[in-house]
């Protein structure tokens, strides 16, 4: 399978987004730039809007990467950006099974794709947007990704296709 040079990796909290980045980055020697480590700052502050679309704009200007992670609020601006989307499309329970792993192998701990400063957590609000997910920012993003003429498009649905897309995958 064919993919672009310039790959958005969106889906739910706990689907793998990050680790599929890094993967993709790795076989395809294409750089990787993990959106919550650039938009979050010491002691989960965020960073302000202004400052966020301007750092994308900066971020996403380059001739090659993968960027993952959800902001809705500016998915827009990267699609206009990307030339393949990957929507990790996984069920509520998978990505719910993915955070509590990911909390647990990472107690005390920064992730690598997070901004230093800003340990593992799991909060109430997290959990209700993850569960949320499906029926509230899913149809928005199908929606918004529907209506994207110049990029392909990747669904992929369990961890299987994932492994299975990632042995397939080669950039065009």
């Amino acid at each position: 399978m064919s993919i672009g040079n310039k790959i958005l990796i969106i889906g739910p909290g706990g689907s793998g987004k990050s680790t599929l980045a890094r993967q993709l980055g790795e076989k395809h020697d294409l750089p990787v730039i993990h959106l919550d480590k650039e938009f979050w700052n010491a002691g989960w502050v965020q960073t302000p809007k202004e400052e966020w679309h301007d750092k994308q704009k900066m971020l996403l200007s380059g001739p090659c990467w993968i960027a993952d992670g959800n902001f809705g609020g500016s998915l827009e601006l990267r699609l206009e950006r990307a030339d393949t989307v990957i929507f990790l499309d996984f069920s509520r329970f998978a990505s719910m099974r993915g955070v509590i792993k990911r909390r647990f192998s990472n107690i005390g701990k920064t992730r690598p794709c997070m901004a230093d400063g800003c340990p593992e957590k799991l909060d109430f609000a997290f959990l209700k947007w993850l569960w949320q997910f499906p029926s509230k920012s899913r149809p928005q993003i199908l929606e918004i990704i529907s209506n994207c003429r110049d990029v392909d498009v990747i669904v992929l649905r369990n961890r299987k296709e994932v492994r299975r897309f990632l042995v397939a995958t080669h950039i065009s």
